[in-house]
């Protein structure tokens, strides 16, 4: 289809090219010789000279120059001499590597070494000639077209920012895949123990909780016990608030519930009374509340108690007065009669001194609170205190009786007391009332009257059943002769009694 144009010898048109052709055929049909494989690419080849670089081809032209007639079949290099190189499409090479380039050794003399581009070479012949100049084609721009095979047939020239980014990305690949497989060893080797240590937290936990419940449980039965026995022997309850105490002890809507419910407002808001403290409900319930207040509120010794030593006043009753009659003397639910009644009788006296005047003697009301409290407790001292007020009130009958048997003038609630037919001398006030306080019944209002002369106290009580009568509050004695201190009950019934605290 052309004229065949004349070959010339690469030595006369490339000199430095001179071990390059002899690698390459003469003939244009050899070009399915297998080709050279490529040199791998220098670092930093320079780029084109002016002189050898032609124009690019327009966007959207022709490729390249065939010499065929068909286009994209054969490509042209120019050479400085004018000579033309034609060289295989880059989807024909089949990736064999070429001789050394011609800057790589000597080209002998007179010959100058050309640019470090690698120019792609027909396999196994010379280069063709172009059909039209003698200059070596351009390193082509291959696209889609009708004389290509696309982006994957082409072979991009790689630059040297492209290279750098390229090692780059390796060096961060292999960073981090020697940082997966570290961390993935060191937990194959740590998932044993971190497994173990986590199994061995969970049991001691569980162990931990189910011993706490167990320790909590068996600790509230202990404190339910200590309590209940604490309270069974605490004689005298802490303080509580009057409503609610009116509030559960009398829930009915019964006209006797409804009066309660009023006389215990009428105490709260009329008389300003806050609190009550319940007092165990035994039949010395009316001395423990009496005698409670005299120890809480620390008040001194009677005015005859300070004159006499009442330690002694058993014998004296025995052996001045000769009442033999005392060895009948009954200590409450102990049933005891005989000689030796005098030396309890003493012991008790004895210990009723000493605490009132321990208490006496102190200043600090919280602490005489707390005394009490460890007193009341205490079932053998208390009813060994009880004892010696129910003796010294039988002293005190003894005492007016003798002085109405010789005509002196004696208060008008003893002479009350012996126009009773159960109590007209002291032996019968003794076996007919004493002997019962503390076994099988309390105090009365008489008794009462004659506490309260023998103590030297005014005992104010609020009686809650006789509200809106004027028998609501009563004191006992009711006249008394000095200036006494008070003492406060309220009761609902006349036989048990409570302590309020304003």
């Amino acid at each position: 289809m052309f004229p065949e144009k004349r070959r010339l010898h690469p030595r006369s048109v490339f000199p430095t090219l001179a071990s390059r052709s002899t690698s390459c055929s003469a003939q244009p049909g050899l070009a399915t010789q297998k080709a050279q494989r490529p040199r791998p690419p220098r670092k930093a080849p320079p780029s084109w000279s002016p002189t050898l670089a032609p124009p690019r081809p327009p966007i959207g032209g022709p490729v390249c120059q065939s010499t065929s007639g068909l286009p994209g079949r054969e490509l042209r290099l120019r050479s400085p001499a004018g000579a033309s190189i034609a060289r295989q499409p880059p989807g024909r090479e089949t990736g064999r590597r070429p001789a050394a380039a011609a800057s790589d050794r000597p080209t002998g003399r007179g010959s100058a070494p050309i640019s470090s581009t690698r120019l792609p070479w027909r396999r196994g012949g010379a280069p063709r000639r172009s059909g039209s100049g003698n200059d070596l084609a351009p390193p082509p721009q291959v696209g889609p077209g009708p004389g290509g095979a696309g982006a994957a047939g082409a072979r991009e020239a790689v630059s040297p920012p492209a290279v750098g980014a390229a090692l780059g990305n390796d060096q961060v690949h292999s960073w981090t895949l020697v940082t997966s497989q570290a961390l993935d060893t060191t937990w194959r080797v740590a998932k044993g123990s971190v497994t173990l240590a986590v199994s061995f937290l969970v049991g001691t936990l569980c162990y931990f909780r189910r011993l706490h419940l167990y320790l909590g449980h068996r600790l509230k039965r202990w404190i339910g016990y200590l309590q209940r026995r604490f309270k069974r022997n605490l004689s005298v309850e802490a303080e509580v608030d009057l409503l609610s105490h009116c509030a559960r002890e009398w829930k009915g809507e019964t006209p006797h519930a409804k009066l309660m419910r009023k006389a215990y407002e009428e105490l709260f808001w009329r008389r300003h009374i806050k609190c009550v403290r319940q007092v165990r409900r035994d039949n010395y319930n009316t001395l423990r509340s009496v005698l409670f207040q005299i120890f809480s509120q620390g008040l001194s010794f009677p005015s005859w108690m300070k004159e006499k030593d009442i330690a002694k006043l058993p014998e004296k009753l025995l052996f001045s007065q000769g009442c033999n009659w005392i060895q009948q003397y009954s200590f409450g639910p102990e049933k005891y009669t005989g000689s030796n009644v005098f030396g309890k009788l003493r012991k008790c006296v004895e210990l009723l001194k000493a605490q009132w005047t321990e208490f006496s003697g102190i200043k600090d009301y919280h602490k005489r609170g707390s005394m009490c409290n460890i007193l009341f407790s205490d079932a053998i001292l208390e009813y060994q205190l009880y004892e010696a007020l129910k003796f010294i009130m039988l002293y005190q009958v003894t005492e007016a009786y003798e002085q109405m048997k010789t005509e002196k003038a004696i208060p008008s609630l003893f002479r009350l007391l012996f126009t009773r037919e159960t109590s007209s001398d002291p032996l019968s006030f003794m076996m007919n009332h004493l002997n019962s306080v503390g076994d099988t019944c309390g105090l009365e209002q008489i008794d009462m009257f004659v506490l309260g002369y023998s103590l030297e106290v005014k005992i104010k009580v609020f009686r809650l059943f006789r509200f809106n009568s004027r028998d609501f509050e009563v004191c006992y004695p009711e006249e008394s002769l000095r200036e006494w201190p008070e003492v406060s009950l309220l009761t609902e019934n006349d036989c048990h009694y409570h302590i309020p605290v304003f």
